[in-house]
């Protein structure tokens, strides 16, 4: 006969556990909750001949309660002790932003943690019949651990990213805020990232690097769009007809509507739309319309 104890006090992790084992498909076991002096002692003894199946079984309930109820918890001490200078509302978005990630690839991340918690669960088990939980996840979980703590670089890492773009979009905004128009209307001219920026008169717009005026306010940069921003920072038209030829909001736009905001007008169907797309279909470029 194996016999196995799993010692917590932990509420929770009993119930989960417990109805795991009710459901399990094993026979020749049975189980019990204890009380003892400082633990509720889960006792489990399996009468059958096939320890192999019976450990299996054992690990892998173990490996999904970590995933199911602790990795939130673990996860957020990892930020605690590594990034210690992020406040509790800033842990909660990269906590989110772990779990997106996480659910990006679900199948693969999931069954790299199932096996190294899998694998540390089983070899503990075989040769011991006392599992004393929270002691076992703090200190024999190193393989686990280091999944999840590159899961969480990754996402700190995007948090970041996303937080210097956002300071980006309001240090832009309050710069246009401060500042006099210096035309009416722009026009953009925008297909698979490639931009002609025409003038209130429909006249194509000099956006070569040598005649604008740098206004940058942070290193970020939006690779070939770069120039038409700074040429929109330069002119601060009071309004903006972008013109999609492709029909796509890509990010740049989405950018440009957060920067300029109720200045934006997004059109698709309008004259310089359909001549714009004719000259595209006949691989032609109009200098003026």
């Amino acid at each position: 006969m194996k016999s196995i104890c799993i010692k917590t006090n932990n509420s929770d992790l009993i119930e989960y556990l417990l109805n795991e084992l009710k459901h399990l498909e094993l026979e020749d076991i049975c189980f019990s909750v204890q009380n003892f002096k400082h633990y509720k002692n889960i006792i489990i003894h399996y009468k059958g001949t096939n320890n192999y199946i019976f450990l299996d079984k054992i690990s892998s309930i173990l490996s999904l309660l970590v995933i199911d109820e602790l990795e939130e918890e673990f996860i957020n001490k990892l930020l605690i002790q590594n990034y210690f200078y992020f406040d509790a509302n800033e842990r909660k978005d990269i906590i989110d932003i772990c779990f997106d990630i996480m659910a990006e690839n679900f199948s693969n991340s999931f069954n790299k943690k199932f096996k190294a918690l899998y694998s540390a669960f089983y070899d503990f088990l075989k040769d011991n019949k006392s599992l004393h939980l929270k002691g076992f996840t703090n200190f024999r979980l190193k393989d686990y651990f280091n999944i999840l703590d590159d899961i969480v670089t990754e996402a700190v890492n995007s948090y970041v990213i996303e937080k210097e773009y956002l300071e980006f979009i309001s240090l832009l905004k309050l710069y246009i805020n401060s500042q006099s128009s210096n035309c009416e209307i722009v026009h953009i001219i925008y297909s698979n990232s490639d931009t002609i920026l025409l003038d209130e008169n429909k006249q194509i717009i000099d956006i070569s690097q040598d005649n604008l005026n740098t206004k940058y306010l942070s290193d970020i940069s939006f690779s070939s769009n770069d120039y038409t921003l700074n040429s929109l920072l330069t002119l601060l038209p009071k309004k903006i007809y972008i013109h999609l030829i492709d029909y796509y909001i890509d990010e740049f736009i989405k950018t440009l509507q957060l920067i300029f905001e109720n200045r934006i007008h997004l059109c698709t169907d309008c004259n310089i739309c359909k001549l714009y797309k004719t000259s595209k279909n006949n691989n032609k470029n109009p200098n003026t319309i």
